[in-house]
């Protein structure tokens, strides 16, 4: 070790870990086991090392930066990002503008330790999340976002005891409306086409919607009718052909997201029935694709400027230390060419 001030480089190379390590486990961040946490302040004290008030002031002064951090989604097309997500991001971008905050966009796999990194780095504010997947593999994450006081705001179903804040629409009143708008095309035989467990809360809470209209209806909901898929054509393509293998009659369909919907129509066509003569269908999200679909798609349309604003804003207000809670956005059903005749 050379002569002069330590410095947490030369602690992290007595240590036998990196850098940014030394510094979580100087602060006491439970990011770092107990042990390597014991190991490091044990060198510190020994080379009599103190922290530099003056630098760690400086690095927790505000950066004017938020950072988007958007998930790669491999079940989507090569860019990996779900259309959805395009408008958010022009949304999120616009209110960080009009709040004066510059915007730091970065691509992440949940195989990352994407985390850690951001709490180190110091580059932003605060974190907004986009495109997380399976909320089962990333709640941890969010837990550790939480335990070691980043801030943060995520895009996604508002859920009863989860980390951090989220906002997002309302999924089940989405689904509600939608399946009503196809009772009252008299269909009666209405199929689903999505994921319902807790693993995609977002989908679960449109399904329930959409029992809930069926047995407002005095229907009942049955498996014969609803096949899993996740958000893309391909998987909307083989949930429709899994569903006409089967042989049950349907008179309809409310997709869980419109790239399903997009890839249930392909098929229809390609095995000769008529959308919406022979099978009403419905989205959900109102992508710029559902428009210029054949025929064009109706779909629940999420608010996606709202939405930026309102993320933006409560990520602020965080940073301010204003206290800030999960909230569901309104959702409008958007009627068009593939659920009924009249438009």
């Amino acid at each position: 070790m050379a002569k002069g001030k330590v410095t947490s480089f030369d602690i992290a190379h007595l240590a036998g870990v990196s850098q940014p390590t030394v510094s979580r486990a100087l602060r006491d961040s439970p990011l770092v086991n107990e042990a390597t946490r014991r190991k490091v302040q044990e060198i510190a004290a020994k080379l009599n090392y103190k922290v530099d008030k003056n630098a760690s002031n400086l690095r927790c002064q505000h950066s004017e930066t938020l950072a988007l951090l958007l998930f790669e989604d491999e079940n989507i097309d090569d860019s990996f990002i779900n259309p959805f997500f395009h408008a958010m991001l022009a949304s999120i971008t616009r209110a960080c503008a009009a709040r004066g905050y510059d915007l730091l966009i970065s691509f992440q796999q949940m195989s990352q330790d994407w985390h850690a990194e951001f709490e180190d780095s110091k580059k932003a504010d605060g974190l907004i999340l986009l495109g997380y997947g399976d909320y089962e593999v990333y709640r941890a994450r969010l837990e550790q976002l939480v335990a070691q006081g980043t801030r943060f705001v995520r895009w996604g179903a508002v859920i009863e005891g989860q980390p951090g804040v989220s906002i997002g629409s309302d999924n089940a009143l989405g689904g509600l409306e939608a399946t009503r708008h196809l009772l009252a095309q008299g269909r009666r035989r209405i199929a689903w086409i999505g994921d319902s467990s807790r693993h995609y809360p977002e989908f679960q809470a449109r399904f329930r919607g959409y029992q809930k209209a069926l047995r407002e209806a005095g229907l009942t909901p049955t498996n014969e009718l609803r096949v899993s898929a996740l958000s893309s054509e391909s998987d909307g393509r083989a949930a429709m052909e899994a569903l006409l293998n089967r042989g049950s009659s349907f008179d309809a369909l409310f997709a869980a997201s419109d790239l399903i919907a997009i890839g249930a129509m392909q098929v229809l066509a390609e095995r000769g029935l008529r959308v919406p003569e022979d099978v009403s269908v419905v989205g959900f999200d109102d992508i710029p694709m559902a428009r210029h679909a054949r025929p064009a798609l109706s779909t629940v349309a999420q608010d996606t400027r709202l939405a930026g604003q309102i993320l933006v804003d409560t990520l602020i207000d965080q940073i301010h230390a204003k206290e800030t809670r999960s909230q569901r956005l309104p959702v409008k059903l958007v009627v068009r060419q593939s659920s009924t005749t009249d438009t």
